[in-house]
């Protein structure tokens, strides 16, 4: 079961935000590609990217007030192709990507003076429920402990990073539409 999430239009009624932040979606399948049906494989593709279209479109035909910035967060998986064992996740986090370039794209060619960004962190992050479900799926897959996988992690991000990218999608106008943080700080992605 799915949980709950309002329709775009409904939360548009209630709220006109300079700044929407799509940060939602389902936990990445856990088990190798052949044991996976097609829901769990496909999971990312109902919640992510459904999510995802779903804002980006309401935003574009409502529009949202001139000057408003959407922003979608994806996953560094988008870029690397993600572990073996997470299903569809790395090609609805890409999706994602696309989906922030079509929107833009949509903004300028009707004049509505949107912006749409998508950003990914680019390695997954302990400590937080989403991270920490990840690393014990990729460890188990991968036949070693945790904290293993985690000391072979470079240049990690921190939940402060990712926030701190956000604040400046927000505030900044960068070139492009897809970024990349890590450690490292915010950058364009490809």
């Amino acid at each position: 079961m799915q949980p709950w999430s309002p329709p775009p239009d409904e939360v548009f009624a209630a709220l006109e935000p300079d700044v929407l932040v799509i940060c939602a979606g389902a936990l990445a399948p856990s088990a190798p590609l052949h044991e996976q049906n097609w829901e769990a494989f496909s999971a990312n593709w109902e919640t992510d990217v459904k999510a995802s279209f779903l804002f980006c479109k309401a935003a574009l035909r409502r529009p949202l007030k001139p000057g408003a910035r959407i922003v979608l967060i994806s996953s560094g998986a988008a870029l690397t192709g993600g572990p073996p064992n997470s299903g569809g996740y790395a090609g609805a986090k890409r999706m994602q990507m696309f989906l922030a370039g079509h929107s833009q794209k949509e903004s300028d060619r009707l004049g509505l003076d949107l912006r749409f960004m998508a950003l990914a962190p680019m390695r997954i992050m302990p400590g937080t429920g989403v991270g920490d479900a990840g690393i014990e799926s990729i460890s188990a897959y991968m036949g070693i402990r945790p904290m293993e996988f985690i000391a072979g992690i470079l240049d990690m991000q921190t939940p402060a990073d990712v926030g701190r990218a956000v604040v400046a999608l927000a505030t900044q106008k960068p070139q492009g539409c897809s970024f990349a943080v890590s450690g490292s700080g915010l950058a364009p992605a490809g």
